[in-house]
């Protein structure tokens, strides 16, 4: 039932449907790119799945067939373009611009500091926290917690002196 007279596996016929809808086909692509480059070498990629899957088109049904075949490419790209992003995205935020060494130091004095801050008193931990982490100024966080600025201020002295400590902020 391979009846070639309905389909566009002859040459001529092919080359009368390239004729025909090739400029529609880069305009409906160009529409969707935005890029004339990227409309074309799609244009071109469905010209040719069109002619690998020639048999199996009918001449009336081929520029829906062909406008499938386009639109199903451009959306390919789209899909694909979409995971390079995420993984370029992902990618980028593991580089960075730090020798491996500084990155253990780094990693070190963060592990100090947290040992510090569990270090100390709840009402030390209190103060510091809402100082250093909130942002609060002594007398905001003596409102909140009902004290005095002093004993805030009294407070915040001894946390930093017991993390001073632990962390040895001198350099070695």
């Amino acid at each position: 039932m391979n009846n070639k007279k309905n389909t566009i596996c002859n040459d001529e016929i092919f080359s009368k449907v390239f004729n025909t809808y090739a400029k529609e086909l880069k305009n409906f692509l160009f529409f969707k790119f935005k890029d004339l480059e990227s409309a074309e070498d799609v244009m071109q990629d469905a010209f040719v799945k069109l002619w690998e899957k020639c048999a199996e088109v009918r001449f009336e049904t081929v520029k829906s067939y062909l406008f499938t075949i386009g639109n199903n490419l451009f959306l390919n790209i789209l899909k694909h373009e979409e995971i390079v992003k995420k993984n370029n995205y992902r990618h980028s935020k593991s580089i960075t611009n730090e020798s491996p060494e500084f990155l253990i130091i780094e990693k070190e004095y963060l592990e100090r500091i947290e040992t510090a801050i569990a270090g100390l008193t709840v009402k030390q931990r209190e103060v510091f926290l809402m100082n250093r982490i909130e942002g609060l100024k002594y007398r905001e966080i003596a409102e909140k917690l009902n004290i005095s600025q002093k004993a805030v201020e009294k407070r915040m002295h001894k946390a930093l002196q017991e993390m001073k400590k632990v962390v040895d902020l001198k350099k070695k």
